[in-house]
Order: C-alpha cells, then sequence, then structure tokens
C-alpha cells in the first residue's frame, strides 16, 4: 500500500497586498500554508526580494558593492543601478541619513531624492524611515504625500506615532502602511489593532515584526516568527494576517562578522564574504520563519536567496 501524506493546508490565509503599479506591481503574502510548504497547498504569491538603496550606497566600500554602484553620487542613480541586480522584485529605501543624532538630511532633500527615485525606475517602493519618532512622524508623511498614486509601503508606525504615521500615510494620501514591532507577537497584535482603530484596513498592512543577525538573539526573531504565522493560519487570527516584511540587510551588515577587517580579524576570512554569509544566513531564517518579503544589499546574496526560493515554491 503506497503512503499517502496527509496535507495541512489551512482555512485562514494571509492577506495578499500589492505594491507598486503596472507591470512591474508584486502581491506578497496570500498563501494558506506554512513557508515553503508546497506539498501542503500551491504558494501562489513566492516571497520578493528587495534591494537597499540609502544615501550612503554611493560611498559603501565592499568590492561587489562598489563595483556596482561605480560612477553614481545620487540616491536615484543608485536606485537605477540597483533595478538592474536580476532577482529584484522592488526597491528599498533607507532613509537613515535623515536621523538628527546623525547627518540630520532635512526632510526636503529626503522628499525630492524619493521623488527622483521614482521618477528613475518602474520598481515598486519601500520607504524605510530613520528611526527617530519625532523626525519620521514628519519624514514619512511627506514622503507618502509626494509619492501618492506609486502604491508604495511606508515603514513603520510604531505604538508611539501609529495615529500620525497611521492616519497620513493610509488614509490621506493612500498608501500601504507598514507596522513595525520588536520580537513579541502581542506588541504585534495590539499595534495591529490600534492602526485598524485609527481606520487602517488591514488589507494595506504590513508587519515588521523584528529580526537579528544569525547568532545576535536570532532565537527571539525565529519564535516570534512561528508564533504569528500559526496564530494567523492556525487559529486565523485576523489581526495577525498581514504579510511581513523582513529587513535583514541592516542587521546582516552591522554585525561584526560584518565589519571587522582582515587586518583586525585574520582568521576569519575575506570580509565580504563573511558579510555575505551573514546576509544570506539571516534572509533564509527569516524567509523559512515566514517573511513574505526580504530586503537585502548585496548582488550575491540576492542571488542566492533568489535561487533559494525558486528551488522550494
Amino acid at each position: 500500500m503506497s503512503f499517502v501524506p496527509k496535507k495541512q493546508a489551512y482555512n485562514a490565509q494571509i492577506n495578499a497586498v500589492t505594491l507598486g503599479t503596472g507591470e512591474k506591481a508584486i502581491t506578497i503574502g496570500g498563501q494558506n500554508v506554512m513557508p515553503f510548504y508546497t506539498f501542503d497547498a500551491p504558494i501562489e504569491n513566492a516571497p520578493k526580494i528587495g534591494i537597499e538603496v540609502s544615501h550612503s550606497t554611493a560611498s559603501w566600500t565592499t568590492p561587489g558593492l562598489a563595483e556596482l554602484y561605480a560612477g553614481c553620487t545620487t540616491m536615484a542613480e543608485c536606485a537605477v543601478k540597483a533595478a538592474t541586480v536580476p532577482g529584484v522584485d522592488f526597491i528599498a529605501l533607507n532613509f537613515a541619513a535623515a536621523d538628527p543624532n546623525g547627518e540630520n538630511r532635512s526632510t526636503e532633500d529626503c522628499v525630492a531624492d524619493a521623488k527622483a527615485v521614482a521618477e528613475a525606475t518602474d520598481l515598486p517602493l519601500v520607504v524605510l524611515g530613520c528611526k527617530n519618532l519625532e523626525k519620521d512622524g514628519e519624514l514619512l508623511s511627506k514622503l507618502a504625500e509626494a509619492l501618492q498614486g506609486k502604491n508604495v509601503l511606508i515603514m513603520a508606525a510604531k505604538n508611539e506615532n501609529y495615529k500620525t504615521v497611521g492616519a497620513s500615510v493610509a488614509l490621506a494620501y493612500g498608501q500601504k502602511i507598514g507596522a513595525e514591532t520588536a520580537d513579541d507577537i502581542n506588541l504585534a497584535k495590539q499595534l495591529n489593532i490600534m492602526l485598524k482603530g485609527v481606520g487602517v484596513a488591514g488589507e494595506n498592512m504590513v508587519m515588521d515584526i523584528g529580526t537579528a543577525a544569525v547568532g545576535y538573539g536570532y532565537e527571539y526573531a525565529a519564535s516570534t516568527f512561528d508564533r504569528i504565522r500559526l496564530a494567523a493560519l492556525a487559529q486565523g487570527d485576523a489581526d495577525l494576517k498581514m504579510p511581513i516584511l523582513a529587513v535583514a540587510s541592516v542587521d546582516a551588515w552591522g554585525v561584526k562578522e560584518a565589519t571587522a577587517t582582515e587586518e583586525d580579524e585574520p582568521a576569519w576570512g575575506n570580509q565580504e564574504e563573511r558579510a555575505i554569509g551573514m546576509e544570506i544566513s539571516t534572509a533564509t531564517a527569516d524567509l523559512v520563519g515566514g517573511a513574505d518579503a526580504i530586503v537585502l544589499r548585496h548582488p550575491a546574496a540576492i542571488a542566492t536567496i533568489k535561487q533559494f526560493i525558486t528551488e522550494l515554491v
């Protein structure tokens, strides 16, 4: 007698959220099985890959990145080059330079850069703020206004600013909104409920539930991914059915394994290879946990993750 596996597809499913416009628009989410469980049911929308572009991209010195962005001086020029990388589905604009505790780039300059990028490429855009609550409260709203009609995803509303950011981004300007929390299923659910309370539809929301470079407390991220995805599918929790976006690039490229030079750590080997390895390891962990979209930086990491997704879906 042949073995007949018992399939476990769920009645509930993750919300499908479309980003961008025209032929290059993408849809994330929509599945009703656990990550890559294609033996249970088909996965219509494979996880999507974004490439990070920031104000510092043109000055990155890592050989592979320096080669890719050679000759670029502006964010828009970097975005055009980034869009040519095979496997890229969207561009993630990181406005960390707007942080008042850092470069303190003005909101007006950031808006001008975002508009230039939108004019230079037809790929969907995801906008990452500067992580400063006060500055993001102003910046994200202005960016949402400037990019009206582009159907972008603005990351991210937080517990402290969800009323102003959520209302302006999603309600006033019709953009998709990201809800950001840190490795806690209860906080993630609470923020989603609060955003719904100010009128944001669940179908217009994406979650950033937190991640970490592998080896740096990633077990907290892993358990949060698993619990949220199971609550959404197995329990049909409508407040946790939003697709998940994970920004793996920032965490992976910020740890010592990626930043230490070969002179400082000669036993660790090539610095660029270490950074790529951290990015790939972090991205694969996020994806098998349930991320519907991943943000990466290096073309080699993007190529590997693209192959990983293609072979599993």
